[in-house]
C-alpha cells in the first residue's frame, strides 16, 4: 500500500474490514528533507501516516482517527456491540473508538451510556460523555461509573504510554496500563461483559492473562488489518465476564 509503481495515477481497490474501497491515490506522498528541520524517524513516520489508506478513509468517512477501523473490524468478526449497551472507553482521546460505539450502540441524552476519558481534551461527540482527566488517577474508576449511573457491559482500552524510544520500557509501560485496565473491568462489569484492551507483543502479559483467564470464559490475542503490520501492538479481547458484584 502507498507504493509507487506501473499503475501510479490510477485507483485501485483494497478491502478493509470486509469491504473494498478506491484507494484515494496510488501515488507515494515523500516529504522533502531539510537539514536541521526534521528527524530522519519523524520523516518516515509522517510519510507512512500521509500514504496509510486507512487514515485517508477516516477523514472520507468522518471517523477522528484510523484506530476506528480497528475496533470496526474486531466487531464485525466478534459481535460485542450491541444496540442498548453500556460502555467505557478509557484512553478515548481523539474519539474514534466512542465513534463507532455510538453508531452501534446507539445514545441518547437522557441516558447516558458511553463515558470516555483521557487526560488529553476531546472535541465534544453527541450523546457521548467525556472526562478530561487520567485514568490512573485514583478518583478516575468513581468517576466513571457516576457518569454512566450504572455498571458497564463493555470496558474498552486504546491506551498507550508516550513512547521513549526504548523497545523494552515502552513495552512495560504499555503492559501496565493494560493490566490496570483489566482490573478496571473485573472490578465492574456486569455478567456476560467483554473487555478489549491493547497491549504489545512481548510475553510480559502474562499476569494479565492470568486475571482474564478466570473471569471470562474465552481470552483471543487479536491483531486486526487495520493495526499496522511492523507495530507490535496487539488487542486482547475477553468476553462473556463470569462474575460481577451481587
Amino acid at each position: 500500500m502507498g507504493k509507487t509503481g506501473n499503475g501510479a495515477g490510477k485507483k485501485s481497490k483494497a478491502a478493509f474490514g470486509g469491504r473494498g474501497i478506491a484507494a484515494p491515490n496510488s501515488l507515494h506522498v515523500r516529504v522533502k528533507k531539510k537539514a536541521g528541520t526534521i528527524k530522519a524517524s519523524s520523516r518516515r513516520w509522517l510519510e507512512r501516516h500521509l500514504n496509510d489508506p486507512y487514515v485517508h478513509r477516516a477523514r472520507a468517512e468522518g471517523y477522528r482517527s484510523r484506530a476506528a477501523y480497528k475496533l470496526l473490524e474486531i466487531n464485525e468478526k466478534y459481535h460485542l456491540l450491541q444496540a442498548g449497551q453500556k460502555l467505557i472507553d478509557l484512553g478515548a482521546a481523539p474519539g474514534g473508538w466512542c465513534q463507532v460505539a455510538a453508531q452501534i450502540i446507539g445514545v441518547s441524552t437522557e441516558r447516558p451510556a458511553i463515558i470516555g476519558i483521557d487526560y488529553l481534551p476531546v472535541e465534544p461527540l453527541p450523546g457521548v460523555t467525556m472526562l478530561e482527566m487520567d485514568f490512573l488517577d485514583k478518583e478516575a474508576p468513581q468517576k466513571l461509573l457516576d457518569a454512566l449511573g450504572d455498571r458497564p457491559d463493555i470496558v474498552l482500552s486504546d491506551m498507550a504510554a508516550v513512547t521513549t524510544g526504548h523497545r523494552r520500557t515502552d513495552h512495560l509501560r504499555t503492559a501496565y496500563l493494560c493490566e490496570t485496565a483489566a482490573d478496571f473491568a473485573v472490578a465492574v462489569l456486569k455478567p456476560g461483559g467483554h473487555f478489549l484492551a491493547k497491549t504489545f507483543q512481548g510475553g510480559t502479559e502474562n499476569t494479565v492473562l492470568t486475571l482474564l483467564k478466570q473471569n471470562f470464559k474465552s481470552v483471543h490475542h487479536v491483531k486486526p488489518a487495520a493495526s499496522r503490520a511492523e507495530s507490535v501492538e496487539l488487542y486482547l479481547l475477553a468476553r462473556s465476564f463470569k462474575g460481577g458484584k451481587p
